[in-house]
């Protein structure tokens, strides 16, 4: 094996690969936050290097990875059907229970159709590259997740994006747009860093003006926000305006997988054509089970969602009563912004001594000099956990001069 600090030609394909060195810099500094593994979790309390600390920063919305109902549901299903399909959905990978869940999700959802991806990155990679052709024009929100950026892509679509949330240059990308092409908006229900919701009225006028379809990625919004956890367009009424709603099942409903809904027609389509869904093997039978009990635990205890909206709110008056620039949001996504990466690093070290666990996001997630903890709650915290995170920030805002003993920002 080559000596990875022997020097590498500019031609060589790995030298980006050898000069990469900003991770091994951080980690020799003691404040790398990154690839933590977690030795025991409880959901709220997970032991991460010997130290028992408050879980901060998951996106365990409803607090079900650790429910009794869901690990039975999932026992059940390993002993019934074994480990996993072994192959595709389109070949020997369905499975009754497959079939249910994708009624069920419909149903819930109030859409005609559901199928189910692997995860729920394919879920949009794989069906926004499947439903967007060449002469197709994609509009595409710039604060759009990952996965959605990937999808557009790998389709033969031309894109176009538009400013975070900026509905007056959406109109005139659509206004300049070739009126004979095929066209779709697609834009996150909730934004994952942020936690900003989408502006689905807006969106809905101007699909409905432009002869758009509108798709929306409710990750971080099914089984967190509107009509009974139904997602961001409920929250206004829209559901049946909005085309296609994506989710995931590795946030509130405490899998792995993801999903879509829509027409029959065009979900159909979906599942016969796109390739992430055709290639890839389907979900192992425990995960499909621990979706189909959070799904009945979602529905039959709606104080999940009541409780997620008080935490959500009283975590976000109360950092912001400390004196932190904490950006308005209406999701249980509460971010709580440093200023310069080097410094964030430091205060999550400074935090996670403290007894806290939050995620440190740094450029290009977000812009130079806005480098943030993203904090997020479950329904599952208690007021004494959420008291604690609320001390622990208190004293390392202290300690760093992010805020004064008044609590206003000291800088």
């Amino acid at each position: 094996m080559a000596d990875t600090k022997t020097e590498v030609a500019k031609n060589d394909i790995f030298a980006k690969a050898f000069n990469f060195t900003k991770a091994d810099e951080v980690k020799e500094m003691g404040l790398y936050p990154y690839f933590k593994p977690l030795e025991a979790t409880d959901g709220t309390i997970v032991e991460i290097e010997g130290h028992k600390v408050i879980m901060a920063g998951s996106n365990n919305y409803l607090g079900l990875t650790n429910d009794k109902r869901t690990i039975e549901a999932a026992q059940a299903a390993l002993t019934k059907y074994g480990t996993g399909c072994t192959g595709s959905r389109y070949l020997n990978g369905t499975l009754d229970i497959h079939l249910e869940l994708e009624e069920k999700l419909a149903k819930f959802m109030g859409k005609d159709n559901c199928v189910l991806f692997s995860t729920g990155y394919q879920t949009n990679e794989g069906s926004i590259q499947t439903i967007a052709a060449r002469n197709d024009i994609i509009f595409s929100d710039r604060d759009n997740h990952a996965c959605i950026v990937v999808g557009t892509m790998c389709s033969n679509a031309k894109t176009m994006r538009y400013r975070h949330n900026d509905m007056d240059q959406l109109r005139k990308m659509l206004e300049k747009a070739d009126p004979d092409a095929g066209k779709i908006i697609i834009s996150d229900g909730v934004f994952s860093m942020s936690g900003t919701l989408a502006k689905v009225p807006e969106l809905v006028k101007l699909a409905e003006e432009f002869g758009a379809r509108l798709y929306l990625d409710d990750a971080h919004a099914v089984g967190v926000i509107g009509d009974g956890g139904r997602g961001s367009a409920s929250v206004f009424g829209l559901t049946d305006e909005v085309d296609l709603i994506s989710g995931t099942f590795s946030k509130s409903f405490a899998s792995l997988g993801g999903f879509i809904v829509g027409d029959h027609a065009v979900i159909e389509y979906i599942r016969h054509h796109s390739p992430a869904h055709i290639f890839s093997a389907s979900m192992p039978p425990a995960n499909v089970a621990t979706v189909l009990k959070a799904l009945e635990i979602l529905q039959s205890e709606p104080w999940r969602i009541e409780r997620l909206e008080e935490i959500s709110i009283y975590m976000r008056t109360e950092l912001k009563n400390l004196g932190f620039n904490v950006w308005s949001s209406e999701s249980p996504i509460v971010p709580v912004v440093i200023g310069e990466m080097m410094d964030c690093f430091k205060f999550w070290k400074d935090l996670f001594e403290e007894g806290v666990y939050a995620n440190a996001v740094v450029p290009p997630a977000v812009p130079q000099g806005q480098s943030l903890l993203r904090t997020s709650y479950m329904a599952s915290h208690t007021n004494e956990h959420l008291d604690k995170i609320l001390e622990a920030f208190r004293k390392v805002g202290l300690k760093h001069g992010i805020i004064d003993q008044n609590g206003h920002s000291a800088k």
